[in-house]
């Protein structure tokens, strides 16, 4: 039995050890960058296709960006531009409905839109909103946290589902 565990571990190294071998012979360059992301780019939109094929009943807009939105309430409120500051409620999930982060009860999210460190994806969303609105945005990885995610919550190249209720603006 030891000399059969020892044979699959040797197996399984010697093949790790060639593939990383084969990886040093890759010549990176622009062109296999934008190609990259091209895939990565096209693989993240059939996943979104795919995710809003389970939610029929949304309403969604798409961007040129690739941001996707739906203003499910309407409110009565102002409309919301660059530079105002933006009083929000958050919750922000994964596409397979894991809860990254939620903006704590009785309390809310304040930001200056276009300025403020956070997903651009929200920063586009939120000018489509007025206050009152209640909407879901579908944020590709691009406008959220990228190649990296957050460190944290969010995993790499993860696409966002945010669901954003405009409480408020202010100068």
């Amino acid at each position: 039995m030891f000399k059969l565990l020892f044979f699959i571990v040797l197996i399984i190294l010697f093949s790790c050890s060639e593939e990383l071998e084969k990886e040093k012979d890759v010549v990176w360059n622009q062109k296999k960058s934008t190609e990259l992301n091209k895939n990565l780019s096209m693989e993240e939109e059939i996943n979104i296709d795919l995710f809003l094929e389970e939610h029929k009943d949304w309403k969604i807009e798409k961007t040129g960006s690739g941001l996707r939105y739906w203003i499910y309430e309407r409110g009565k409120g102002a409309r919301a531009t660059s530079s105002k500051t933006a009083e929000v409620e958050l919750i922000v999930s994964l596409m397979d409905g894991k809860e990254c982060y939620r903006t704590d009860a009785d309390e809310v999210d304040v930001f200056e839109i276009d300025r403020a460190d956070i997903e651009s994806g929200i920063h586009e969303g939120i000018k489509f909103m007025s206050v009152g609105d209640r909407a879901k945005l579908i944020i590709p990885s691009h406008l959220a946290h990228g190649l990296v995610g957050d460190l944290d919550k969010v995993p790499p190249l993860s696409t966002l589902v945010v669901d954003i209720h405009l409480i408020g603006l202010g100068e």
